[in-house]
């Protein structure tokens, strides 16, 4: 089953470099699989790298603000969820 956390939110987006601000409400990492979700946006990318201040990170914590590209147009004030992957449980007969 998969399942998706709300981990922040889009407070800039600028649209000639496709980089967003996300303002964070829980903790992001490289390699995570994030959704962002929006009036008229709704796609998923890999978290692959992100910035804070201008300097690379690999792991953010909630209250920080970040830096990251996207692949498509978003919006100030859509949602950014992680996608949490709990697998499919196998039962053996």
């Amino acid at each position: 089953m998969v399942d998706k956390k709300l981990v922040g939110r889009i407070t800039h987006y600028f649209s000639k470099i496709d980089v967003v601000v996300e303002e964070l409400i829980d903790d992001v990492k490289e390699g995570d699989k994030i959704r962002i979700e929006g009036a008229t946006t709704s796609f998923e990318q890999l978290l692959e790298s992100m910035e804070i201040d201008n300097e690379k990170v690999e792991l953010a914590t909630a209250g920080q603000s970040i830096g990251l590209k996207v692949n498509e147009k978003v919006r100030v004030h859509d949602s950014v969820y992680k996608i949490i992957d709990e697998g499919c449980s196998v039962k053996s007969s």
